[in-house]
Order: structure tokens, then C-alpha cells, then sequence
């Protein structure tokens, strides 16, 4: 693991609110991405070949996804 890149902001997955929570979602999908291809000019390449796929556009929505789930749990739905 890369001891640069803090894979949960803060350590915590609570979030005052579902945007909050959104948001954290999309940042930490992101840190997954930097964590799995540090080279930041390689990440930079693969983003024109995915930005114009659907199907990978539909994956990055599926992680993002999958994390927001995650992060309402955490967060009791905010109820």
C-alpha cells in the first residue's frame, strides 16, 4: 500500500449529509484509481480511451456506486 495516498479521508466514512457522502464516494473511487496507477501522465493517457466508452463510463458509475452504498451505511442512511 501506498503510504501517500490516504484511502479514507479523515479515516472515517461519516458524513454530515447524503451530498457529503456522495461526494466522499466519488473522491475515494478516485483514490483507488491513483493508488492502482500512481503515474499520473498514465492515468492521464487511459482517461481519453475511457471517456469514450460507455461501458467504461457505466463502471466508473457502478464504483462510485458501490462506495455511496458503503458510506450510507456507515452513516445510518443518515437517519
Amino acid at each position: 500500500m501506498n503510504g501517500e495516498v490516504e484511502l479514507v479521508p479523515g479515516n472515517s466514512l461519516h458524513t454530515a449529509s447524503p451530498e457529503e457522502g456522495r461526494a466522499l464516494a466519488v473522491r475515494l473511487a478516485r483514490l483507488t484509481i491513483k493508488l492502482t496507477q500512481p503515474d499520473a501522465e498514465a492515468r492521464t493517457e487511459a482517461r481519453k480511451v475511457y471517456a469514450n466508452d460507455p461501458a467504461a463510463l457505466l463502471a466508473v458509475a457502478q464504483v462510485v456506486a458501490t462506495e455511496f452504498a458503503t458510506i450510507a451505511a456507515a452513516n445510518d442512511y443518515w437517519r
